[in-house]
């Protein structure tokens, strides 16, 4: 489904990006590991149009969508879930919601309103309520149903658990099982590689820019040693 090829993406004169390639079939759930600064969060903005690479393809169904605006990747079927979460804090909930409810490209309407609702109970108190008056893992929670009510086919989560308390980090993930399970295709960046592994069917390994291991996540969770070397602080 999604093909990167060989990205290469500068900030400035800094080389961020250096040959990054990475295939993720349908409906399958990749995992983006390595340390902060190594260029995780570069490749997602880069593939989704915030930042246009230097060189390298992006491909979606065999498409060439490299330097394609967000919102033009959005409407082929990427619910995006950005580092910060990225909610709108005059909105209420339930405007931040509706606002964003659309059919996915197959016109089905899988994610309801009502299904984010049964999804995330704890929003239904807090409908009428404005983004800035929820607490951080309240805030989460809205842009992942907020990522859902567009009928995504791929799901890209940028830390969506940083900074949580441990209870709403088990349900974060509790969700994103939950979602994986319906057949959505899922990128997942976190620092606690042992959940991402355990939570996705692949996994890729960045260090200063580059894909340095990949492979079944099942296999790299057998393997804590190589990790911990590439992603202990």
């Amino acid at each position: 489904m999604l093909q990167i090829e060989a990205l290469n993406t500068y900030y400035g004169d800094s080389h961020i990006l250096r040959g990054v390639d990475v295939a993720m079939p349908a409906a399958t759930s990749v995992g983006l590991l390595g340390r902060n600064g190594m260029g995780k969060t570069t490749l997602i903005r880069s593939l989704m149009g915030y930042v246009r690479p230097a060189s390298g393809r992006v491909r979606l169904d065999d498409q060439d969508v490299t330097g394609w605006t967000p919102e033009k990747m959005a409407r082929r079927g990427i619910g995006y879930v950005p580092e910060g979460r990225g909610i709108f804090p005059n909105l209420s909930v339930r405007e931040n919601l509706v606002m964003s409810a659309r059919p996915g490209i197959d016109g089905k309407r899988e994610w309801t309103f009502e299904r984010v609702m049964a999804t995330f109970p704890r929003l239904t108190e807090r409908l009428s309520h404005g983004g800035q008056q929820l607490s951080g893992g309240e805030q989460q929670m809205l842009s992942i149903g907020r990522a859902l009510m567009t009928n995504p086919r791929l799901m890209i989560l940028d830390e969506a658990t940083e900074g949580l308390a441990p209870l709403i980090v088990a349900e974060i993930w509790r969700v994103i099982a939950g979602i994986r399970s319906t057949g959505i295709a899922t990128l997942i960046v976190d620092r606690d590689w042992r959940r991402v592994l355990g939570h996705t069917d692949l996994a890729v390994v960045m260090e200063k820019g580059r894909i340095v291991r990949h492979g079944a996540s099942a296999e790299l969770l057998a393997e804590p040693a190589v990790l911990e070397e590439l992603l202990g602080v």
